[in-house]
């Protein structure tokens, strides 16, 4: 996937053809969930900051290089159990070799600007921590419960607003909204199979109090509403 084309923003514009249309800002950057399960990520540093960066693309079950001549501590481990790849040496452009995303955590200013050139000029997205400057894409702030994933993003502008905003959303969407994700995800096939119906199914529910019937842990009641209103059966996670 080449993203060299896509870095930086473009001006806005209006349409000239038959009725006009409102001008718009076109956001500079393009939210969305990206499947990289699988696929080879390389991260250039083997500080602190690098291990967050490692720890979240294994949670994505990436395939992760780290290059660095240094390992804190838990890249260390992630090396010994086998679960990153290391090459114990300084940045070269040849490290990025078959990636399909690469960022760039070191202290150095000047390699983090190489990494950010040769990344473009090899066409693979580049993101180098706290330099949006030099990104094709940035890291959201994130709250995860369950399956369910909300980002939270400022456009690099101010990354301490975006983690007062999870913290924020972090109070209204409790652990409960994993569980109803959940259920939900048992239905969607029976569902899909009365078109039209899920909308109304979902609004049923949340009407019946099913969200209050988790928060309770009363798992009784969970699974009468979901029977009263859909008929079927699901497991309570």
């Amino acid at each position: 996937m080449n993203f060299a084309s896509l870095h930086g923003s473009l001006p806005a514009k209006r349409v000239k053809c038959g009725t006009p249309v409102q001008e718009r800002k076109i956001l500079k950057y393009y939210p969305v969930f990206w499947n990289i399960a699988g696929k080879k990520c390389v991260v250039i540093g083997g500080g602190e900051v690098a291990a967050r960066k490692v720890a979240r693309l294994l949670d994505c079950a990436a395939q992760v290089r780290v290059v660095s001549p240094e390992l804190v501590l838990e890249l260390s481990a992630l090396k010994r159990d086998g679960r990153i790849e290391h090459i114990h040496e300084e940045y070269d452009g040849r490290h990025l070799s078959g990636a399909c995303l690469v960022i760039g955590a070191t202290d150095s200013e000047q390699t983090n600007a190489r990494i950010s050139q040769d990344a473009r000029d090899k066409g693979i997205p580049v993101n180098i921590v706290d330099d949006p400057q030099k990104c094709d894409f940035i890291l959201p702030s994130l709250i995860e419960r369950g399956d369910l994933t909300i980002a939270c993003g400022t456009g690099g502008n101010s990354p301490a607003l975006a983690r007062h905003l999870r913290e924020e959303l972090e109070k209204t969407y409790g652990e409960e909204y994993a569980t109803l994700l959940n259920i939900l995800g048992q239905l969607r096939g029976q569902m899909e199979k009365n078109a039209g119906e899920g909308k109304i199914w979902f609004e049923k529910l949340m009407a019946a109090g099913l969200l209050d019937a988790i928060r309770q842990k009363d798992e009784s009641k969970v699974k009468k509403i979901i029977r009263d209103m859909t008929g079927r059966e699901v497991q309570i996670e």
